[in-house]
């Protein structure tokens, strides 16, 4: 059996690893989590994420109710607050701009323009669609903060996967997040010198756990112990790391889901960078959304945490012995026979080129070039092909 190495005499002795992370494919997922996100949905450890979105699900219920039941009344001292009255409740229920949202959307009237309307008649019109509603019943979901806060409502078979169980199954793989296992906060890759520091301070400026009044991201690797996968043009290492990353909206905002890669390094703007092997699951709140979760997402995320990476070292080093093409003639038959059109077949022996210091000949090397060339579109839609094209060359050469 081939075995993996965990290379200890590869840590530089400023305290890092030397990558190239001019390989593979950037995902700039994380990198917009952590620059949209304020102080106040940032967290330095799994145990203080989890502690405040736990606090929110105890202040929360949830029920189903008659949506023609519902009584919307307009505030008479305030001209552009509207609030709630639902069904077996004395106390008013005030809508969240996100709640608003939703409730508008299901009875079928335009969000945007009922805020432009003062609060009398944006009442009028909101009424009118609850009591004319066809499905007849909406699931709420309120929580107590000072007031009763309407945060959520959706139809009656949304299927709710808590924040909280998103993050306590993260945490049954890695603790506190901050390198009490293998998982933790990611570090950081200097590109003055290629060389990424896995050990930095975890700070509101480098944590990657995060949660809003909306939603929950989490995303941790393993950077202590890097993976060989091969060695680049200059003879040292090919290193890489195994990560992954998860996010969920107990309000309806977005599906929950999660992503496990091989990668490089991650830089400071949390871009990740040489990602090989992306893998993604997600699951609407249908339901049967909280036995899905159950039964494939948790499962699936522990797996991950425990696998070997044997199977992602062999194929690697398998698409790298796999010779295809000797001669231009060789290469520009390779590519085009799979679809690539003359511009992108001369760019990708070109990448190579001036990457590798020769022309590709074995599958790696193509899927090398072709994923550098998706780096450098500028068009999401385009850029997404060409690396799906990559990584099917890659799986065909295992």
């Amino acid at each position: 059996m081939t075995q993996v190495e965990v290379l200890e005499p590869a840590r530089n002795p400023a305290g890092g690893y030397k990558v190239d992370a001019s390989r593979g494919k950037r995902i700039g997922r994380v990198s917009s989590e952590w620059f949209s996100r304020p102080a106040d949905e940032r967290y330095l450890s799994l145990p203080d994420l989890f502690a405040a979105v736990m606090r929110r699900t105890e202040r929360s219920r949830t029920r189903t109710v008659a949506s023609a039941a519902i009584r919307v009344e307009a505030s008479r001292g305030d001209a552009e607050r509207l609030t709630l009255l639902l069904p077996g409740t004395d106390a008013p229920v005030a809508p969240t701009h996100w709640s608003f949202g939703q409730l508008t959307s299901l009875v079928g009237a335009p969000a945007a323009y009922l805020r432009q309307l003062p609060a009398s008649l944006a009442a009028i019109n909101l009424q009118y669609g609850l009591t004319s509603h066809r499905a007849e019943q909406v699931k709420t979901f309120e929580i107590e903060n000072g007031r009763t806060e309407l945060r959520a409502v959706t139809g009656p078979d949304y299927g709710r996967i808590y924040d909280h169980e998103l993050v306590a199954a993260v945490q049954r793989i890695a603790g506190n997040g901050t390198g009490d296992t293998r998982w933790k906060v990611p570090g950081v890759l200097d590109w003055s010198t290629g060389i990424y520091n896995p050990c930095v301070d975890i700070t509101q400026d480098t944590t990657t756990l995060y949660a809003s009044d909306r939603d929950a991201f989490l995303f941790l690797v393993d950077d202590l112990n890097p993976i060989e996968a091969g060695r680049l043009p200059d003879g040292s290492p090919d290193l890489y790391f195994r990560g992954f990353y998860c996010w969920n909206s107990e309000v309806g905002a977005k599906t929950l889901g999660m992503a496990s890669f091989y990668l490089r390094a991650v830089c400071q703007n949390r871009n990740l960078w040489g990602v090989e092997d992306f893998e993604e699951i997600t699951i609407r709140h249908s339901k049967y959304a909280a036995s899905r979760f159950a039964h494939e997402a948790a499962p699936a995320l522990t797996r991950f945490a425990n696998s070997s990476p044997i199977p992602f070292v062999n194929g690697i080093r398998t698409a790298r012995a796999r010779i295809v093409a000797r001669n231009d003639e060789d290469r520009e038959e390779f590519l085009r026979k799979r679809g690539f059109s003359r511009g992108e077949t001369a760019k990708i022996i070109e990448t190579v080129l001036i990457e590798e210091g020769r022309p590709p000949e074995s599958v790696f090397d193509f899927v090398q070039g072709i994923t550098a060339l998706a780096r450098g579109k500028t068009h999401q839609d385009a850029r997404l092909d060409l690396e799906g094209r990559a990584k099917k060359l890659l799986d065909r050469s295992i």
